[in-house]
C-alpha cells in the first residue's frame, strides 16, 4: 500500500474542455463522445502538425495539469491501452495495397510517441515511461507513477492516461466504453491536495464500470466517496 497526493488534475474530451465542464459531468455522468480532438495551439506549429489525435488529446491534458515553469521539471508517465493502433491499422492496410509508407506516420505509431513529443515541446529531460496493460492500464500507470515517488519522494510526477475510439476492425473485440479522452494527474508526496492510499489485492475483479477507468477515477476524486475499486486495484482517502 502506497500513498500520494493529487496536487492538480486536468482532463479533456470532446465537449468537456474545462474543469467546470468536468465537474458538471461528475454530477451527472454521461457517455463520453467517441470522436474529436483539440487544436493544441500551445504547441509549436511544426510539432503540432506531427501530432496524431491521441497525442493532441494527451498533451492538452498534460499542459492543463502543470504550471508552465514545471513542464520541463516533472517526471512523466504516459499510459494508453490502445495507443496509436488506428494509424498502425491504416499502415498495414497500405502494405496490403502495396502503397508507400510514410516514415513520419510510422514514427508516430510507437507507444512512446506522446511522451517523446511532450519531452520535445516542454524541453523535459526527466525520467519518462510509456505503458499499456489492457484493461488494467490506468491502474498500472498510476502504480508506475508511485514507483517514481518511492525512489525520489521529493519529485513530482505527471501521469497522463489517454485513448481514442478504436477502429471498427477491433472495436468489437474490446469490452469498454468507446470514447476519446485524456486525464492528467500531478502526483507528489507533499503539498496541497487529497492524499490517497493505493492497494492491490490480486484476487477478485470488480465489474467493468460504465466509463473509462480514468474517467471513473476522476469522478471519484471529485466526489465525497471514501473508496474506489477498479478491477483488482483500490484507492482510499487518507
Amino acid at each position: 500500500m502506497r500513498t500520494a497526493r493529487v496536487l492538480r488534475w486536468s482532463a479533456w474530451a470532446p465537449g468537456l474542455e474545462t474543469p467546470e465542464a468536468w465537474r458538471a459531468w461528475v454530477r451527472a455522468p454521461a457517455p463520453l463522445a467517441p470522436v474529436g480532438h483539440p487544436e493544441a495551439r500551445f504547441l509549436p506549429a511544426m510539432l503540432r502538425r506531427r501530432c496524431s489525435p491521441l497525442t493532441r488529446i494527451a498533451l492538452t491534458a498534460a499542459w492543463g495539469c502543470v504550471e508552465e515553469g514545471q513542464l520541463g521539471q516533472v517526471r512523466t508517465v504516459f499510459a494508453s491501452r490502445h495507443g496509436s493502433v488506428n494509424e498502425s491499422i491504416e499502415m498495414i492496410e497500405q502494405v496490403v495495397r502495396r502503397e508507400r509508407l510514410s516514415p513520419t506516420q510510422f514514427s508516430h505509431t510507437v507507444h512512446n510517441a506522446q511522451a517523446a513529443l511532450y519531452c520535445m515541446a516542454a524541453q523535459n529531460r526527466q525520467a519518462s515511461c510509456s505503458l499499456a496493460a489492457r484493461d488494467d492500464t490506468f491502474a498500472c500507470g498510476y502504480l508506475e507513477a508511485l514507483t517514481h515517488l518511492e525512489r525520489e519522494p521529493e519529485c513530482l510526477v505527471l501521469y497522463v492516461m489517454a485513448d481514442v475510439q478504436l477502429a471498427p476492425r477491433f472495436a468489437a473485440l474490446v469490452d469498454e466504453p468507446e470514447s476519446s479522452y485524456a486525464v492528467a494527474l500531478l502526483l507528489g508526496r507533499a503539498g496541497d491536495g487529497p492524499a490517497l492510499r493505493f492497494d492491490l489485492d490480486g484476487t477478485q475483479r470488480t465489474p467493468t464500470p460504465r466509463w473509462p477507468h480514468a474517467g471513473e477515477f476522476l469522478r471519484w476524486l471529485l466526489s465525497d466517496e471514501e473508496r474506489l475499486s477498479l478491477g483488482r486495484f483500490h484507492w482510499a482517502r487518507c
